[in-house]
């Protein structure tokens, strides 16, 4: 989908241009707990979300690339955005 796709884009201009930050603001909006849906728009959200947990998993402290990512709504994250090494608090 385009949100996965944009994930995608975002990560590689982000290896072009390194060093740099990549500032992810109300990231609850995408990275909220998977749950099983039906609804297009839900599954969308959702391929996102593991788009960007593969491309968080896919680049190392080398790439000189800082990801930060905003929310007041820490309690609704997904458990796998919180592991170490990806999104630290």
């Amino acid at each position: 989908g385009d949100g996965a796709k944009l994930v995608r884009d975002a990560f590689q201009l982000a290896k072009e241009k390194s060093p740099c930050i990549i500032f992810i603001d109300e990231i609850d909006a995408i990275g909220t707990k998977r749950f099983d849906s039906e609804v297009s728009g839900d599954r969308e959200v959702q391929r996102t979300m593991l788009e960007l947990l593969n491309q968080l998993d896919g680049f190392s402290s080398d790439d000189r690339i800082k990801v930060i990512a905003a929310t007041n709504r820490a309690d609704i994250l997904d458990p796998a955005l919180m592991r170490s090494g990806r999104l630290d608090r």
